[in-house]
């Protein structure tokens, strides 16, 4: 694989294995303050941030200090549920899940900019070439990332991932009864889609970046542009070699 230098721009698919992208914080929480005009609060002494509805019935909490490693948590009151997200989680399939919170709860504006999929967990599965290995158990195509969904369970959606039980490469993200499932399945089209994120090199996690199933290419230096030379990297990857 071609090394990169550390600040090098790069994208990265499948997205389950390009770390957390911290640097697009702002994905998360921006369009739910600007947007909507959610009230929040930031903790400068704690790095703790928190944005909730008018109403104070949905709260998205982001914590980096957190002793358990979960970074976010959104929750909801009446009926209880919470989605919560550990360090390493992606964040634009946690972003998909913040900006589709205002829908949830009503609101309807800039509903274009922020479609919302009306596909089941099975089909996003199926189109993403997910296997299903039964008992509501989804995995990546890789191995590395698995969906295990248990009706009967407190939390009965749990998505978990490492490579090779390496170290920075774990993440988890769980939803508990009540969750509303479109919400999950915001999360799940968002994770698995074959589309690429970006990340500075050194943000991709260090087990990742020679990792024969991680595709990974310059945003700047391709010929074509770089999407497109993007997928035809993963073309290539996915024809067998003779």
């Amino acid at each position: 694989m071609t090394r990169f230098a550390p600040h090098a721009r790069v994208l990265v698919s499948p997205r389950h294995l390009a770390g957390a992208g911290i640097d697009r914080l702002a994905d998360a929480i921006g369009p739910l303050i600007h947007l909507f005009g959610w009230p929040n609060e930031h903790d400068r002494a704690t790095g703790r941030i928190t944005v909730n509805t008018p109403d104070s019935s949905l709260f998205v909490t982001f914590n980096s200090r957190h002793t358990q490693g979960q970074w976010w948590s959104v929750a909801h009151h009446d009926p209880f549920w919470e989605a919560r997200f550990t360090r390493q989680t992606p964040i634009e399939a946690i972003a998909a899940v913040t900006q589709a919170l205002p829908q949830l709860a009503g609101d309807f504006r800039h509903s274009d900019r922020i479609p919302l999929t009306t596909s089941t967990l099975a089909e996003i599965a199926e189109l993403n070439h997910w296997r299903h290995e039964g008992s509501g158990t989804f995995t990546s195509p890789d191995g590395h990332c698995r969906l295990q969904h248990a009706p009967a369970q407190e939390t009965p959606w749990r998505f978990r991932h490492h490579v090779y039980d390496g170290f920075g490469t774990h993440w988890d993200a769980s939803f508990t009864q009540d969750t509303p499932e479109r919400l999950v399945a915001q999360f799940f089209a968002h994770l698995s889609t074959t589309a690429p994120v970006e990340r500075a090199f050194r943000d991709v996690p260090h087990l990742v970046q020679d990792l024969d199933s991680a595709v990974i290419t310059p945003v700047r230096g391709a010929v074509v542009n770089p999407h497109v030379h993007h997928a035809a990297a993963q073309l290539d990857r996915a024809v067998p070699r003779r």
